[in-house]
């Protein structure tokens, strides 16, 4: 499986990609503005950074919601680095921008996925990737894990080439639950992967070793 991180943060970005574990990164509008990044120069400035950063994917998000403006808005983004990624909304016009962006090869990540169906349509575009979104699934009181094995069953069944990315990630044990349904890929805050670090026993165990290994100096 995959680990890409969620964030526009450069620095954060760094400390993921340090740790040698890092695939890719995916942002959106929210996470440029929570880095105070608006203007569409700034933006595209700041994917640069991102992909000079990171030796793999970078989903950059459209802000058009019409099949036209997808379309251009799209090329452009495609064009700042070769590891961009397209990230088109599930939406009727996303879908027909998705099937162009696959016919030109320039790769999409169909985001705000909710349900299997949605998931079939953008399989049947073409989209390189699917988002999606599980902690806003279990916020409505439905599983979002539960979401990520059907559609990974469907597109087992089918021999659907799309990657399954998991999103909206919120805790370590997302990840492993992601993991075992059957995601190619989960995208989460930083928060999380080192979440993934942490278990009370290793850190008994490591201080017992370093414990008795001062004993022996003494």
């Amino acid at each position: 499986m995959k680990f890409f991180i969620d964030t526009a943060n450069l620095a954060q970005i760094k400390e993921a990609n340090d740790l040698g574990i890092l695939d890719g990164v995916t942002t959106n509008p929210s996470l440029m503005a929570k880095e105070g990044i608006f203007s569409t120069e700034a933006v595209n400035s700041h994917y640069k950074a991102i992909c000079e950063l990171v030796n793999g994917d970078v989903s950059a998000e459209v802000i058009s919601t019409d099949f036209e403006g997808m379309v251009a808005e799209g090329e452009k983004l495609a064009s700042l680095h070769p590891n961009i990624v397209v990230k088109i909304p599930m939406i009727k016009e996303g879908v027909k921008a998705i099937k162009y962006f696959h016919s030109k090869g320039i790769r999409t990540n169909c985001t705000l996925i909710f349900s299997a169906g949605q998931a079939i349509l953008a399989a049947k575009a073409g989209a390189t990737y699917l988002s999606p979104f599980i902690g806003r699934i279990d916020d409505m009181n439905w599983d979002g894990v539960d979401l990520i094995g059907q559609i990974a069953e469907i597109y087992a069944i089918q021999g659907y080439e799309t990657e399954i990315l998991a999103a909206s990630i919120r805790s370590p044990l997302h990840i492993v639950k992601c993991a075992e349904a059957g995601a190619h890929v989960v995208t989460c805050p930083l928060s999380a992967i080192l979440g993934l670090l942490k278990h009370p026993l290793t850190d008994l165990g490591l201080a017992q070793f370093l414990a008795d290994h001062a004993k022996g100096k003494a």
